[in-house]
């Protein structure tokens, strides 16, 4: 583990969904993966492992197998822009699995991101992505808008993805 230390004061506010300190932008995409405890599972150890962020197409690099607290993450987007960050809590219960990083010195934006796969009472499989961040970078401040919604675009492609890595388990299995 590096000895970086976080961009920004509330670390580990993901926890609450929606919450968002003041001076940061908020993003909540919560989207529908599937229905059954293996989709559960599935979608749980994909997000975990890291296996969704690296089957999205960008660079993973991790000094941890799985997320777990203290874990660093570099994350390369278009094998030019890293976006250096810290596991900073995980869950694994019965209903509710994943994580939170957020942005170390050197990332584009300062904030957190969290990444949660949960089975609702009926047994829906939901993956929400909640987050609160600002520019840190030139270019990041110059996107403005355009920055929010690839964050968006991203969060969106990230249940793509997972809905795809579940896709050869049976729903209600």
């Amino acid at each position: 583990m590096s000895s970086a230390h976080f961009t920004y004061e509330q670390v580990g506010a993901t926890r609450e969904q929606g919450h968002c300190p003041p001076g940061f932008h908020p993003m909540l995409v919560r989207s529908r993966i599937g229905e059954g405890e293996a989709v559960f599972r599935r979608a749980a150890e994909a997000v975990l492992t890291w296996e969704m962020h690296r089957a999205l197409g960008v660079g993973v690099t991790t000094t941890a197998e799985r997320a777990v607290p203290g874990a660093d993450v570099t994350i390369t987007l278009a094998g030019v822009v890293k976006a250096p960050c810290r596991v900073v809590w995980t869950a694994e219960e019965h209903r509710r699995a994943g994580w939170a990083y957020g942005t170390l010195p050197g990332h584009p934006e300062c904030g957190e991101e969290s990444f949660v796969v949960d089975r609702t009472g009926d047994g829906t499989v939901w993956l929400t992505v909640n987050a609160f961040s600002r520019a840190a970078k030139w270019y990041a401040r110059a996107g403005g808008p355009a920055t929010r919604a690839f964050q968006h675009a991203y969060a969106h492609r990230c249940a793509k993805v997972l809905r795809a890595l579940c896709a050869d388990i049976p729903e209600d299995a």
